[in-house]
């Protein structure tokens, strides 16, 4: 089986990225990709990973759902504010996303830190959601130990009662982050393992640095 596993690759050889060819705001460039990769009907488009880190420097990684882009100043997506990935931002709000775009042959590294967006816009979100979605939100103690399946279920249906007379208001408990990047790297694979990739950094006046770096 190791032998097998080894030898499982893939020479990427789609497209080529340059210095001469991304936009000077990573942001413009972002759009880029992401419109391509819509336009490619990729499954899970918005899927990345959110990776984040307790205050003993202990790695958490999970798939989250990018739910928008706010222009110059980050990406959002929604949790629970008292699950892992919530406390462990509440103590450490450094964090890393990534996406992982295969048939475009793609990857986008961000770095930076998170912060809860306003109040009033994660209850606007929190109602555009589908109405199961809503009850879980309320029936789920996100990352908490449960008894069973059976718990969680009777959970939901208490929800689904309580719910049928009135409007579900969103939990003080859920919302969204923003996480604003410092670094966003842009990698477009190539043949031979001689990937490209393009890092963007923030510097202090209010403008980004391009460099290339060794793959």
């Amino acid at each position: 089986m190791t032998q097998t596993i080894a030898d499982i690759r893939k020479d990427y050889k789609l497209k080529s990225l340059t210095e001469q060819q991304v936009e000077p705001n990573p942001f413009h460039q972002f759009n880029l990709w992401w419109t391509e990769a819509i336009n490619s009907n990729i499954e899970e488009v918005n899927a990345m990973t959110l990776a984040t880190c307790d205050m003993d420097n202990k790695p958490t990684a999970r798939i989250v759902l990018l739910k928008d882009i706010v222009e110059n100043e980050g990406f959002v997506f929604y949790t629970n504010y008292q699950s892992k990935k919530g406390k462990q931002l509440e103590q450490n709000p450094y964090t890393a996303l990534v996406f992982f775009w295969i048939p475009l042959e793609r990857q986008i590294r961000i770095e930076g830190t998170a912060s809860k967006i306003e109040e009033a816009a994660s209850s606007s979100y929190f109602k555009s959601r589908p109405l199961e979605s809503q009850i879980g939100a309320w029936a789920s103690p996100q990352s908490q130990v449960i008894p069973n399946r059976n718990w969680l279920e009777n959970q939901e249906q208490l929800y689904i009662k309580k719910y049928t007379q009135q409007p579900i208001e969103r939990p003080k408990h859920w919302g969204g982050y923003i996480v604003k990047p410092t670094l966003i790297e842009f990698w477009q694979g190539r043949p031979s393992r001689l990937h490209d990739r393009i890092q963007y950094t923030y510097q202090k006046d209010n403008t980004w640095k391009i460099e290339r770096l060794a793959p």
